[in-house]
């Protein structure tokens, strides 16, 4: 899997220069950060209301989550190469977050006294 995300980190990295009117990505670069954080809260809004659908329905709403979430990580990816960082850099930060509790986590970033997480 992390081989996909460093295809697509590359990808993203050599569509940041390609031209907007033959690249999606390179459009969205264009259009700069606000429109891509546009895009990403389009998308997360979109995921979770196909994850409402989901709870409610079949397969056909749990392959349609499926891709919302794609969606949401592609956009959340182009934001990052945007700002010059990569899947990478995520994935660290999983890794020294992966086995900690995710209460004593949250607790060590200030964010005890929420209950989003």
């Amino acid at each position: 899997m992390n081989e996909l995300l460093q295809q697509l980190d590359a990808t993203l990295a050599a569509r940041r220069a390609a031209d907007p009117a033959d690249s999606y990505v390179a459009s969205l670069h264009h259009k700069g950060l606000n429109k891509i954080l546009e895009k990403v809260g389009e998308e997360a809004t979109e995921v979770i209301l196909a994850a409402k659908d989901a709870a409610a329905g079949g397969d056909g709403e749990r392959d349609a989550l499926v891709g919302e979430v794609a969606d949401l990580w592609f956009h959340c990816m182009v934001m990052l190469s945007h700002l010059d960082l990569d899947s990478d850099a995520v994935l660290e930060c999983l890794r020294q977050r992966f086995g900690l509790s995710g209460l004593a986590e949250k607790a060590a970033r200030g964010g005890a006294q929420s209950d989003n997480g």
